[in-house]
């Protein structure tokens, strides 16, 4: 089937040129990512990845980490482990 239709649509300068140093590093062009999202969204039914409004505990996460408050540091990946109970 021949490509003949066009998307257009505006978006920040920043968010694009980051996005597509992005696709560059993937090998992929603008237009492909774009297909590859669309026939995501057509085999799927719906968008390829969960949207949500985070809730009261995730917003104040976000807020803690952002501000550098109740992280855990490790030493190696073993002691990421350690910490977590794994």
């Amino acid at each position: 089937m021949a490509k003949s239709a066009t998307v257009r649509a505006r978006i920040e300068p920043k968010l694009k040129a980051e996005v597509e140093t992005l696709f560059h590093q993937l090998g992929l062009s603008t237009t492909e990512a774009i297909n590859i999202f669309y026939n995501q969204v057509q085999l799927r039914k719906g968008l390829p990845f969960s949207v949500v409004v985070p809730n009261k505990t995730t917003k104040q996460t976000f807020k803690d980490t952002d501000a550098g408050k109740n992280l855990t540091q490790c030493d190696s990946v073993d002691d990421m482990f350690d910490k977590l109970g794994i």
